[in-house]
């Protein structure tokens, strides 16, 4: 029985593949380095920000970094005005669900600031008990944000649910121990997460709340 739902954030709760991608090339652009592929920084959404720009651009040394992750902030919580909705059905199936009395948590790449910021834009924060962002601990696929969370929250591995649009969320659960769902909507194509097993592939994520009650979840 599933006591607790840990969601990856940008591409599985808000549409913010777009954004990502401009702003990380703005940033390439900004301090002189190639500009990623579109489908390059695709690849990378999911990791903490230095893991990410080190996949993009390998030669880059410590200094580059903070400065690619100074300007992509800029970009991506100033200047850039690319919006970032909810997905389809997500505040309505979120609220559904912890009023059943789910409980529910977020393991993401982004920042803190960044995770704080959008909670105040979406108002969702009161959903969730737990958070924990790529640069509070250690960056996906590594386990350790979703061992923190389980072990706040007092829930086994065993009765948590991982859900996510790369395979490094999908990854990172299956290393934790967790069953995985994968979202086919997001910045990973649906086939690279079947390798990780997950338990249900969903295509809008309402199907996410229909799956848990034909389980009984809820009763």
């Amino acid at each position: 029985m599933y006591k607790l739902l840990i969601f990856d954030w940008d591409g599985t709760v808000i549409d913010s593949t777009a954004r990502i991608i401009s702003s990380m090339q703005a940033a390439a652009d900004d301090c002189g380095f190639s500009v990623p592929a579109s489908s390059a920084v695709m690849n990378i959404i999911g990791l903490g920000l230095p893991e990410a720009i080190r996949l993009l651009i390998p030669a880059v040394d410590d200094a580059g970094i903070d400065q690619m992750r100074t300007q992509y902030g800029h970009h991506f919580l100033g200047v850039n005005e690319t919006p970032t909705p909810l997905f389809p059905g997500v505040q309505k199936t979120l609220e559904s669900m912890h009023a059943k009395g789910m409980r529910m948590a977020v393991a993401t790449g982004k920042s803190r600031r960044g995770l704080d910021r959008a909670f105040v834009q979406t108002g969702l924060a009161w959903l969730f008990e737990s958070s924990r962002c790529a640069d509070e601990t250690v960056s996906k696929p590594n386990p350790l944000m979703l061992e923190e969370i389980l072990a706040e929250t007092g829930v086994p591995a065993s009765e948590a649910l991982m859900i996510g649009d790369t395979e490094y969320d999908l990854d990172m659960g299956r290393r934790a121990g967790m069953d995985v769902i994968a979202v086919s909507y997001g910045a990973h194509h649906i086939d690279r997460l079947k390798g990780f097993n997950p338990v249900l592939e969903v295509d809008n994520f309402p199907e996410l709340e229909q799956w848990l009650d034909s389980k009984g979840v809820f009763a």
